[in-house]
C-alpha cells in the first residue's frame, strides 16, 4: 500500500454523525491532535489521510473509544473528547510549538499516546533514562507525578522492571488525619488517590486490578517502606516535600539492585511543622553532583492545568 493511501475506518453514517460533534468539531480536534485529515463524506466509512508526524494508530484507537461511548449513549462533543485526551481549558486544539523531541512513552487505556508536553517534561524523560535516582521539583499541575507513573508503567509493560512501588507520605495539609472515618487503610486512602487516578488513566481496569493483586503494582504510604529492600523495581515517591530528613534517608536507602527511583515534590508547598526541615530539599542539595543522581526543575509556565493556575501560582510566588 502506498504510504499516502488513506486508511479506511468503518463507521455507519448514523454512528458517524454521533461521533463527529457539532460541525465536526470532534473530527477537527482529532485531526489537530494526531496530524491526520478525516474525510467523512464517503458512505459508512471515514477516510483518514496522513500528514507529517501522523499518529494513525492513536486516532484509530480513539475512534474505537468514541464509537463505544456513543453506543452507550454518551454525548460526544469536543469538550468531552478534550477531557479524554487530557487537553486543558485554554490549551486549544492545536499542538503547542515544541523545541524538543517528544517520543511516545506509553499509550493510555484509550490508546492515546502519552508523551512530554513541555521542555521540562522532556528533560525529565531523558534524565530518567540516564539516572537511577531523579528528583523532580516544581509546582502542582506540571505533570511531574503523572509522567513519572507513565514511565514506571512503561517499564513494567516492557519487563524492564518487575514491580512498581508508588509511595506518598501521609502528611496532613491543614486537616487532621484522626478525624477521617474508618480504619488506618481507609484513613490513608485519600492521600494515595492521586496516584490511583494516574494508574486508572493509563491501564485498563482488569489489567490494573491484576497487577495490584499480584503485587506487581503497589501503592502505599511512606511508612510502609521501612525495613524493605526493593529489587528490580521502579519506585516513585510523590509529595516528597513533606518528608523529613530521616524519612527521605530511609526511602533512598530502600533501593536494591536494578532499581530506579523518581522523587517528585513542590518546594513551595511544605506541610511539615515549622521547626522541621524538608528532606526533599535537603537531599537535592546534599546529593548534588553524585553520578547517577540528578534533578529537574519545573516552573509555573510548565503548568498544564487550567490557564488560570499559572496566574495563581505566579501571584503567590510574587507575594
Amino acid at each position: 500500500m502506498n504510504n499516502n493511501t488513506p486508511v479506511c475506518y468503518l463507521a455507519p453514517d448514523e454512528l458517524k454523525r454521533l461521533i463527529s460533534g457539532e460541525n465536526e468539531t470532534v473530527f477537527q480536534l482529532l485531526e489537530s491532535r494526531f496530524c491526520v485529515q478525516i474525510q467523512s463524506r464517503t458512505p459508512d466509512v471515514l477516510l483518514i489521510s496522513k500528514k507529517e508526524n501522523a499518529d494513525i494508530e492513536g486516532v484509530l484507537a480513539v475512534l474505537d473509544q468514541l464509537k463505544i461511548a456513543a453506543k452507550k449513549g454518551s454525548a460526544i462533543t469536543a469538550d468531552w473528547l478534550s477531557k479524554m485526551l487530557g487537553i486543558m481549558p485554554g490549551e486549544g486544539i492545536n499542538k503547542p510549538n515544541q523545541d524538543f523531541k517528544a517520543e511516545v512513552i506509553i499509550r493510555n487505556r484509550f490508546g492515546v499516546p502519552i508523551m512530554a508536553k513541555t521542555a521540562a517534561q522532556a528533560k525529565l524523560v531523558e534524565a530518567s533514562s540516564k539516572n537511577d535516582i531523579l528528583f523532580a521539583n516544581g509546582p502542582a499541575g506540571t505533570g511531574k507525578t503523572f509522567l513519572a507513573v507513565a514511565l514506571a508503567v512503561a517499564a513494567l509493560e516492557r519487563k524492564e522492571a518487575e514491580r512498581i512501588c508508588l509511595v506518598r507520605p501521609a502528611v496532613e495539609a491543614g486537616e487532621s488525619l484522626g478525624f477521617l472515618p474508618g480504619d488506618l487503610k481507609e484513613k490513608i486512602a485519600p492521600y494515595l488517590r492521586p496516584i490511583q487516578d494516574s494508574l486508572a488513566e493509563l491501564l485498563p481496569t482488569e489489567k490494573l486490578n491484576r497487577y495490584q493483586e499480584t503485587g506487581a503494582i503497589e501503592v502505599a504510604p511512606l511508612a510502609y517502606m521501612r525495613g524493605r529492600t526493593l529489587k528490580h523495581a521502579f519506585i516513585i515517591l510523590d509529595e516528597a516535600q513533606n518528608t523529613t530528613i530521616a524519612q527521605m534517608k530511609m526511602f533512598l536507602t530502600r533501593l536494591g539492585p536494578h532499581s530506579k527511583a523518581i522523587i517528585t515534590g513542590d518546594a513551595s508547598q511544605v506541610d511539615l511543622g515549622k521547626n522541621e526541615t524538608s528532606g526533599f530539599m535537603h537531599a537535592m542539595h546534599l546529593l548534588k553532583g553524585i553520578r547517577g543522581i540528578t534533578h529537574v526543575d519545573f516552573e509555573a509556565n510548565d503548568v498544564l492545568r487550567h490557564r488560570l493556575v499559572k496566574d495563581i501560582i505566579a501571584a503567590y510566588e510574587d507575594r
